[in-house]
């Protein structure tokens, strides 16, 4: 356990028993044996993505999962570097690893449908886009990796304002509909979008300014 944080490695152990706990359909079986009318119900519906306009504690698990891999990104270069490998050689690594993750993502979606589908609905083709984008933050500051991660989420929610002024957060019909345009359809109603990658790499940014701190 020499030189590693416990802190991080305890958040990221709880991260993935919360996810091995949804693949394992544990919270599947909690909601069927606590149906709606029982005490624990609300407990266990804060285990489900809330429908559209709401938060609740699964919400959150996407996001933390991301800050994670923000954090860990300087300690990862740290020892990578002290083993002999240059910015270059680790830029190299960074690059074939999002190709492959975007290639695991697509390909996920192809087992899914049983056929050849293009389709950029998960977290591994989010990961393809946010890190690269982080990892050539590496070298700048926390004030401008933090600045970074306000700036795209800003530019998130202008995208969505200017698209519809009157209803910019409507599922189907705001600015992530333009999957129709990249992709000639909308996953699950418009409830998850491509876009949904810029805010994500806010995330990872955000948790790389606190990773360059440690």
């Amino acid at each position: 356990m020499k030189n590693r944080y416990l802190s991080l490695d305890a958040f990221r152990g709880v991260t993935m028993f919360l996810l091995a706990g949804e693949a394992a359909l544990m919270y599947e079986s909690l909601a069927q044996a606590f149906p709606e009318g029982n005490w624990l119900h609300g407990l266990v519906a804060q285990f489900h993505h809330h429908p559209w306009a709401g938060l609740r504690f699964w919400d959150l698990i996407q996001p933390c999962f991301m800050f994670i891999v923000g954090v860990a990104m300087p300690f990862s270069l740290r020892s990578r570097m002290a083993r002999g490998d240059s910015w270059q050689q680790c830029l190299r690594h960074i690059l074939w690893r999002s190709l492959l993750l975007f290639l695991f993502g697509t390909g996920l979606h192809c087992i899914y449908s049983d056929k050849l589908v293009f389709e950029l609905w998960n977290v591994l083709t989010q990961l393809s886009f946010t890190v690269p984008v982080t990892f050539l933050l590496l070298r700048t500051n926390w004030k401008v990796q933090l600045g970074t991660s306000f700036l795209l989420l800003a530019i998130t929610e202008v995208c969505y304002r200017l698209y519809d002024s009157t209803a910019p957060f409507v599922m189907d019909k705001n600015f992530g509909s333009a999957d129709m345009l990249l992709m000639g359809k909308l996953n699950n109603g418009g409830g998850w979008v491509t876009f949904n990658c810029v805010p994500t790499a806010a995330h990872t940014i955000w948790g790389l300014s606190v990773g360059n701190c440690c």
